[in-house]
């Protein structure tokens, strides 16, 4: 029989602060310990992706929305490290708090289930903000590639971070299984970002796919972080921020339905 979380919650005022902050400290320095592997190698993998299009076909490729190929790529690779890293910030720490059986440490504290949630987002946002600032670094300091639009660039990468944490946590949820969340992420994660205006832009491609592209939320992500990198962009940045907002809002309203249920975490 499932519990619901929220028979849990405390009451220390309408927000137990100290709870929030201990458990978004925790997930930050959960991956701040191997920083090696949550910032140095996304920042290595981005560089690899730059690298390999440069020798492949960067020479050779005419500007794509009058930039260079490489100024228009950037962008895109950012954000779906980012969101990568988002997503496995979440997912991982969930599924190996409940393979472990260690789930019952942040279940048992004074926690409501809106504040398990922001715990967790806050941990996913700070890596993929983290990430970005790094792999920001690097593109001035090798393409020169100073952000245009610097408010807009951190908006959206702060938005992809919470969307994809959101969706990490929901994942790490509903798997109960290394394997399962190897499926999710192999399935849905890696073809949304790819799959979405990465490496090209979306005029070019055929009407049909062009349409299914605007229906990916992860496209106006990646829309929103070119436009504040580089100036341009395939659509409106409001209109990337709305939708961006809602289906964030959206994947939040699920898990703390899941959370305050106590869906797959409690027997």
């Amino acid at each position: 029989m499932q519990i619901p979380l929220e028979q849990n919650e405390h009451r220390f005022g309408a927000v137990n602060w100290m709870g929030l902050y201990t458990l978004a400290k925790r997930e930050t320095l959960r991956f701040l310990a191997v920083w090696t592997q949550t910032l140095l190698a996304p920042l290595v993998t981005a560089g690899l992706f730059l690298l390999i299009f440069n020798i492949a076909i960067g020479p050779s490729r005419p500007d794509v929305m009058g930039v260079p190929f490489l100024t228009f790529l950037a962008p895109g690779i950012m954000m779906m490290t980012v969101i990568q890293n988002a997503f496995a910030n979440t997912s991982s720490s969930m599924v190996i708090a409940k393979v472990q059986g260690n789930i019952v440490d942040t279940l048992m504290p004074p926690l409501s289930p809106l504040e398990i949630l922001l715990g967790y987002l806050a941990g996913g946002i700070v890596r993929g903000v983290l990430i970005a600032c790094v792999v920001a670094i690097a593109l001035v300091l090798v393409l020169g590639l100073v952000p245009q639009n610097p408010l807009i660039a951190l908006l959206f990468v702060i938005l992809g971070g919470a969307f994809m944490a959101a969706l990490g946590l929901f994942a790490g949820i509903f798997a109960n299984k290394f394997d399962q969340m190897a499926a999710i992420t192999n399935f849905i994660v890696t073809p949304l970002a790819f799959l979405s205006g990465t490496f090209y832009s979306v005029e070019a491609l055929p009407p049909v796919l062009n349409r299914l592209s605007h229906v990916n939320p992860v496209f106006y992500l990646i829309d929103g972080l070119r436009n504040g990198m580089i100036g341009v962009s395939d659509s409106s940045p409001a209109l990337g921020f709305a939708v961006c907002s809602g289906t964030t809002l959206f994947v939040c309203a699920i898990t703390w339905q899941m959370l305050r249920k106590g869906y797959r975490l409690k027997a």
